[in-house]
């Protein structure tokens, strides 16, 4: 493996997709891991004090419309709300 090979995957993980194949489902999925790479590196950024707080929050919210965007694009949608996992502790 080259330097350069390594050093990608280490600094731009991409999992494999585990769902339903579909063209548009692959898409999506690659689209939703840059997005959740982009976010992690806003987020770093944005803690080490070298992004503002209302421009990082700026920068992730074009991020998600891009995201919705492309998901409309590829016609993805499974008519459900998404289900939200409350974690309480006793």
């Amino acid at each position: 493996m080259t330097y350069t090979k390594a050093l990608n995957q280490t600094m731009f993980p991409y999992a494999r997709y585990r769902g339903k194949f579909t063209p548009e489902n692959l898409v999506f999925n690659a689209n939703l891991q840059e997005f959740a790479h982009r976010v992690s590196t806003i987020s770093a950024l944005q803690t080490g004090g070298k992004l503002g707080a209302i421009e990082a929050f700026q920068q992730i919210e074009a991020l998600w419309q891009q995201l919705e965007a492309s998901q409309e694009e590829l016609g993805i949608d499974d008519g459900e709300e998404p289900q939200i996992a409350v974690i309480t502790q006793d």
